[in-house]
């Protein structure tokens, strides 16, 4: 499954060799004899150096796309079809995001082999963060403002828009653990349908470890997110997921793009997670570095849009510290059953699970959650 020519970001922030060839001159005229928006020479102008799937931006004969190449493991036609209709939705309701072009067939994903495929329109604007990782906060108080604006009106989008839960548990933002009265009963009950990550949980002392780390932050929450209005949701609102027109200060959000995440969980849920993305730097060098100013400005940008009444900003800070809950155990499940990479699940367990609740406790990480609070 490894290509030598093609690296993508690694967890921290290096380059790795991609797990997932490049997509191809040979992928591209399958696509083309289904898809119309590929028909005619088509050739490769940039190759996404996001590591869970393969993608490229591609110059067709009448103008440039995006395309893009789950594996089976990772997303079936159906699954990724599940994320395109709230999209459509989203587009209905005018938010600004990025088109998914159908097939011949009307299907807007292809399957081909072991491979699924999407094709969506080139977004809008400019993407002002290209160069800049994944999990590297926002430092223009600025665009911290618009990022949150835009996701209140994302979710006044979505309020009534009505689907099942997704098909999948692998790299999906659920909320199913948190909103359960006892995560680890829950997650037993989970491990009959998951035997990828039940096989690594086998290795480590998990009920201990997330008993230890998380146990007393969903304590905190004390049922009051279990009654939190089951919303759909981004569940991946960072700056590296939107495009831009104008420069500075100034600048615009103009798309939206990447619902790879997307699935029911709650408004809140998608607000902590975007600043979780936005306003803590996780991969510095000395430990996390949490940048409040950030955080307070997002969600300032999101309630003018948006109200939120005191007791939703106090939740919204208890929620913070277990938001990663059932994500970062996708994530184990991803590395651990569909890449084989013992060293990356590990990182997803380690780092990511246990240490991000663990951080939270600590003097750095109360005073970002005290200074969420004081903006009730």
């Amino acid at each position: 499954m490894n290509t030598p020519q093609h690296r993508v970001q690694g967890l921290d922030n290096d380059q790795v060799q991609a797990d997932w060839p490049a997509i191809d001159a040979p992928e591209l005229a399958w696509l083309g004899s289904r898809h119309p928006a590929l028909a005619g020479t088509c050739t490769v102008l940039w190759h996404s150096p996001r590591p869970f799937s393969a993608a490229a931006l591609v110059q067709t004969p009448g103008g440039r796309v995006f395309v893009k190449r789950h594996h089976l493991r990772v997303r079936t036609a159906a699954a990724l079809e599940e994320e395109h209709r709230f999209i459509a939705h989203l587009a209905d309701a005018a938010v600004p995001v990025v088109q998914v072009l159908p097939a011949a067939d009307g299907h807007t994903a292809l399957t081909h082999g072991d491979w699924t495929y999407e094709v969506h329109a080139e977004g809008v604007g400019t993407d002002l963060y290209r160069e800049v990782p994944s999990w590297t906060p926002l430092t223009e108080l600025a665009h911290a403002r618009q990022v949150g604006a835009m996701l209140a009106h994302l979710h006044r989008a979505a309020a009534d828009y009505r689907a099942p839960q997704r098909s999948t548990h692998v790299l999906v933002a659920r909320d199913d653990l948190i909103r359960s009265a006892d995560p680890v009963a829950q997650l037993h009950v989970q491990l009959a349908e998951r035997p990828g990550l039940a096989a690594y949980l086998a290795s480590v002392p998990w009920e201990r470890d997330i008993t230890r780390a998380i146990g007393p932050w969903h304590a905190a929450l004390g049922g009051r997110y279990a009654s939190e209005p089951v919303r759909w949701a981004h569940n991946d609102w960072h700056v590296s997921n939107l495009l831009w027109q104008g420069r500075g200060a100034e600048a615009t959000i103009s798309t939206v793009f990447d619902f790879g995440l997307a699935a029911p969980t709650s408004a809140l849920f998608d607000l902590a997670t975007a600043i979780e993305r936005n306003a803590v730097d996780w991969l510095a060098s000395g430990g996390p570095v949490a940048h409040a100013d950030t955080a307070l400005a997002l969600l300032e940008g999101y309630r003018q849009q948006r109200p939120l009444t005191a007791a939703d900003v106090t939740l919204l800070a208890d929620l913070l510290p277990v938001v990663h809950l059932d994500f970062a155990l996708s994530e184990v499940e991803y590395f651990h059953a569909v890449t084989g990479s013992r060293a990356n699940a590990d990182v997803a367990y380690h780092t990511f699970l246990i240490g991000h609740a663990t951080w939270s406790a600590s003097p750095a990480g109360r005073v970002l959650l005290d200074r969420i609070r004081s903006a009730v």
